[in-house]
C-alpha cells in the first residue's frame, strides 16, 4: 500500500473538518444566531434596513403622518388610533401608528415637510412620562443628543400634541407640555394649539372639543382638503366554518396561555394567580364591601417590592356581554368561531389574539362595561334599526348637553345605549324579546370599543413578610347613577372590584347576597365567568386570578433612622400596610442580629388613618397593635372616625387632615428637623389637596411665614427632593 503525504493528510483533514462543520451548523452556531420571534403580520411598509428608523418606514409605506403615543394603561394609544383613523377618514392620509419604545428619533429631522409627526402623551405618577415614553424624553430633552444631521435643528418639523392627564394632580399634562416646549425651542412648529384632555372630568369631551380645530390648521399646514378619505372599515371579520378547537382563544390574554408553556409572566402574559385567602373586612358590609384577596405566586417568577401595583385583569359582566349580544343581533351565534384581519396593521393592531369567539370578544378583550363615547354613538347611528332610533342616537351624538344629562350622567354602556334609542326597557334582563337588534358590523364594534386594560391595586403587603404571595386590598364600587327624564337612579358596579367581589364569594363557597340592580327586583351582584376560559381559572375549590405586577416609585426611604409620615384614609392605607410589614421585617432581623435595643435610634413612622366609624369600616384593626409591638413604640397610628365623636367644635366631622394639625408640632419637628419623608396615597379629589394645604399650612407656620409662601415652598422642595410622595386616584 502506498504511503500517503503529510500535505494529503492535511488536505483530507480539512475537507473532513469543513463536511463536518456544514452537517452540524445549525448546531454548532445556534447560539450565535438571533432567535427568530414569531409575528402574526408584518408591517405594512416593512423595510429591510434599521426597523427603528420610522422615517424610513413612514416613506417605504407611503405614510404622511407618524403618530407616538405615550400611554400607561392603553388610553393615549387609543386617542392615537382615532387621530390615525380621522386622517384617513378626512383626507385619506395614512399613518404609522408608533410605539416610541420600538423607535430611535435620530431621524427626526429628516421628516419630509409634507408630513407630520403627532405626540399623543400621558402623564403618570408625579408628572413623569410613562415607560414607554422614557427614551422620547430624554431625546428630546437632552441637549447633547444630536439628530442625524449633526444638530438640534427641528426647523423643518411639522407636528401636533394632544396630552392626557389628570386636574386633581400637580403636574397636569406636564408631559405634553415638556414635548411642545422641547420641540419649539428646537424651531419645530406646531400645528393648531396644544390639546390636553382631562380624565378627572371628560377626556371625551376635551378631545372633541380640540380636534375639529386642529385639523383646520392641520389642512393648511399640509395643504389638503377634507374629504379625500372615506369611511373605511379597520378590520376585516370572517366566520370560520371550521377550526381546531385547542387554537382557538376563548379568555385567553396570550399565546403561553393558550399553550399553556412557560415564561415571563408581564402586562403581555399575565400569571393566573391562586387565592390563598379571600375576606370581607368591612365589620359591618350591609351596603358596601371591601375584599381581601391574597395570590399566591410561588414559582410564577413574579416579584415585587412594597409600594408597587397590581394589575388584575376581569371579564366583563355576563348581564352586559348578554345585553349587547342581543343588541348586536348575535346571541344564537355567540359561539361562532372567527377570525379578525387588519386591514392596515401600522394604522390599528388587532387588540387580541384571533381566532376567538364573538363572545370572547365581548365577555374578555375590550370593555362594554366603560360608558359609552359620544363619537362612538355618531358611527352607530349610520346602521340604526329604524328612523326613530336613528333619531335618538344621533341627538345623543350631536348635543353633548343631551349626552351629558343621558348617557354620562347615567353611566350608560354601549349595549344600554343602544338599547334606549331603540326604545328597550335596559331595566329587564335582556333577551332577544325586549332588546332590537342593530346590523352594526362586528368590526365597527372591534374599532368602537377600547380593549379591556387591567385594573391597578396598591399591593398591602411587603415581600419581605410575603415573599410568594400579593396582597390586593379592595374597596368594591357600587354607586347610584344620575336620574333623568330617559333612565331613572339605578346602581352602577365598577368592574374590578365587583370581579374580586365574585371571586370572593366563589372561594369561600358563599351565595352572593341578593340586591335590587337597575330596578330588577331580586336581581344578584353581577355575575362574571370567574372560572375563565376553559376553566383555566379554578381548580377544583381554588380559584385563580390573572395578574401582573407594575413598579413603582412609591418606596420607603432605605434608611430607618429617617422619620416617615403616612396619610392614608380608606384604602389609601392600602400601600401603608405594605410599609409597616416592611419595617417588622427588618426589625425583626435587626434585633436577632443586635439585641432588643437595636431600635432606639430608629426614626419613627407614623401613619394618620380615617374611616367611618370605628365598628364598621376600620381596616385591619387587629393587625396594628401588633405591627406597633413588633416596632418596639417606633410605629404610631392616629385614628380619625368621621361618623362617630368625638366632632369638631362646630359640629363637622374630623378627617386624617385635621389629625395632621393637631400634631403639627411633631409633624413639623420629623420633616424639618429629623428629614423625614411623607406619603399620601388615596383620594387625589379633595383629600390629597386638603393634606397638601395642611402641610403648606404646618411648615409656614413652623418657619415662621405663612402657608401661602414659606409652606408653599417647602411642600415643593420636599416633592424636588421626592421627599413628598404621592399615590392617588381620582
Amino acid at each position: 500500500m502506498a504511503s500517503t503525504s503529510s500535505s494529503d493528510v492535511i488536505i483530507l483533514a480539512l475537507g473532513v473538518a469543513l463536511a463536518a462543520l456544514y452537517l452540524f451548523r445549525d448546531t454548532l452556531f445556534a447560539a450565535s444566531k438571533p432567535k427568530a420571534t414569531i409575528s402574526t403580520t408584518k408591517p405594512v411598509g416593512d423595510i429591510d434596513g434599521n426597523p427603528r428608523d420610522f422615517v424610513a418606514r413612514m416613506k417605504a409605506g407611503n405614510k404622511r403622518l407618524a403618530i407616538f403615543y405615550g400611554s400607561q394603561t392603553g388610553t393615549a394609544e387609543e386617542y392615537a388610533i382615532r387621530l390615525a383613523k380621522e386622517a384617513k377618514t378626512k383626507f385619506g392620509l395614512t399613518s404609522l401608528v408608533c410605539d416610541p419604545e420600538e423607535y430611535d428619533f435620530e431621524t427626526l429631522d429628516t421628516v419630509p415637510e409634507d408630513c407630520a409627526v403627532f405626540f399623543v402623551m400621558a402623564t403618570y405618577g408625579e408628572g413623569e412620562p410613562t415607560d414607554n415614553a422614557v427614551q422620547l424624553m430624554q431625546n428630546l430633552q437632552d441637549d447633547s443628543f444630536e439628530f442625524s444631521k449633526g444638530s438640534r435643528d427641528l426647523s423643518g418639523l411639522k407636528y401636533v400634541v394632544f396630552g392626557l392627564g389628570n386636574r386633581t394632580y400637580e403636574h397636569y399634562n406636564v408631559i405634553s407640555k415638556q414635548v411642545d416646549t422641547a420641540l419649539e425651542k428646537m424651531g419645530a412648529t406646531r400645528i393648531g394649539v396644544r390639546g390636553e384632555g382631562d380624565d378627572d372630568k371628560s377626556m371625551e369631551e376635551d378631545y372633541l372639543e380640540w380636534k375639529d380645530g386642529m385639523w383646520d390648521a392641520f389642512a393648511a399646514a399640509l395643504n389638503v382638503e377634507e374629504g379625500q378619505g372615506g369611511d373605511t372599515a379597520d378590520f376585516a371579520v370572517r366566520e370560520l366554518e371550521s377550526h381546531p378547537e385547542e387554537k382557538v382563544y376563548l379568555g385567553e390574554l396570550s399565546a403561553r396561555a393558550l399553550t399553556k408553556t412557560k415564561g415571563i409572566h408581564d402586562a403581555k402574559n399575565p400569571y393566573a394567580a391562586p387565592i390563598t385567602l379571600a375576606r370581607e373586612l368591612f365589620q359591618d358590609p350591609k351596603d358596601r364591601n371591601c375584599v381581601h384577596v391574597e395570590l399566591n405566586t410561588e414559582g410564577s417568577g413574579i416579584t415585587y417590592q412594597h409600594g408597587d401595583h397590581v394589575g388584575v385583569w376581569p371579564s366583563n359582566p355576563e348581564l352586559e356581554v348578554n345585553r349587547l349580544l342581543y343588541a348586536l343581533g348575535l346571541y344564537d351565534k355567540r359561539n361562532q368561531v372567527i377570525n379578525i384581519d387588519s386591514l392596515d396593521p401600522a394604522l390599528a393592531k388587532v387588540p387580541f389574539p384571533v381566532p376567538t369567539t364573538y363572545a370572547t370578544v365581548l365577555r374578555h378583550y375590550i370593555d362594554i362595561s366603560a360608558l359609552a363615547g359620544r363619537q362612538m354613538l355618531g358611527t352607530f347611528a349610520k346602521f340604526a334599526p329604524n328612523p326613530e332610533a336613528e333619531a335618538s342616537i344621533k341627538e345623543l351624538n350631536t348635543n353633548k348637553e343631551v349626552y351629558h344629562n343621558i348617557v354620562a350622567d347615567g353611566c350608560l354602556k354601549a349595549g344600554e345605549v343602544l338599547q334606549l334609542a331603540a326604545g328597550n326597557d335596559i331595566s329587564a334582563v335582556p333577551s332577544a324579546e325586549n332588546t332590537t337588534a342593530w346590523p352594526i358590523p362586528f368590526d365597527m364594534i372591534v374599532s368602537s370599543i377600547p380593549r379591556l386594560q387591567p385594573r391597578y391595586y396598591s399591593i398591602s403587603s411587603s415581600p419581605k413578610l410575603h415573599p410568594n404571595s400579593i396582597h390586593v386590598t379592595c374597596v368594591v364600587l357600587k354607586f347610584s347613577s344620575v336620574p333623568n327624564d330617559k333612565v331613572g337612579e339605578r346602581l352602577v358596579y365598577g368592574v374590578g372590584s365587583n370581579f374580586l367581589l365574585n371571586l370572593k364569594y366563589a372561594a369561600n363557597g358563599e351565595e352572593a347576597p341578593l340586591i335590587n340592580s337597575s330596578g330588577v327586583a331580586g336581581a344578584v351582584v353581577p355575575s362574571y365567568a370567574i372560572e375563565g376560559p376553559r376553566g383555566a381559572y379554578r381548580l377544583e375549590n381554588v380559584y385563580k386570578v390573572p395578574v401582573h405586577v407594575r413598579r413603582s416609585t412609591f418606596r420607603l426611604p432605605t434608611n430607618p433612622k429617617s422619620p416617615v409620615i403616612m396619610v392614608g384614609p380608606g384604602t389609601g392605607v392600602a400601600p401603608f400596610r405594605g410599609f409597616v410589614q416592611e419595617r417588622v421585617a427588618l426589625a425583626r432581623r435587626t434585633i436577632e442580629k443586635n439585641g432588643p435595643d437595636a431600635l432606639a435610634d430608629w426614626g419613627r413612622i407614623t401613619l394618620f388613618y380615617g374611616c367611618r366609624k370605628s365598628t364598621e369600616d376600620f381596616l385591619y384593626k387587629d393587625e396594628w397593635p401588633q405591627y406597633t409591638a413588633d416596632l418596639q413604640g417606633k410605629f404610631v397610628m392616629h385614628t380619625a372616625f368621621s361618623r362617630e365623636p368625638p366632632y369638631k367644635p362646630d359640629g363637622s366631622k374630623i378627617y386624617v387632615q385635621d389629625l395632621m394639625w393637631e400634631q403639627r408640632e411633631s409633624v413639623a419637628e420629623s420633616i424639618l428637623q429629623g428629614k423625614g419623608y411623607v406619603y399620601i396615597c388615596g383620594d387625589a379629589k379633595s383629600m390629597s389637596k386638603a393634606v397638601e394645604e395642611t402641610l403648606a399650612r404646618i411648615l409656614g407656620e413652623a418657619k415662621g411665614g405663612s402657608a401661602e409662601v414659606e409652606g408653599v415652598q417647602e411642600v415643593k422642595m420636599l416633592k424636588e427632593r421626592s421627599r413628598l410622595l404621592l399615590d392617588v386616584w381620582s
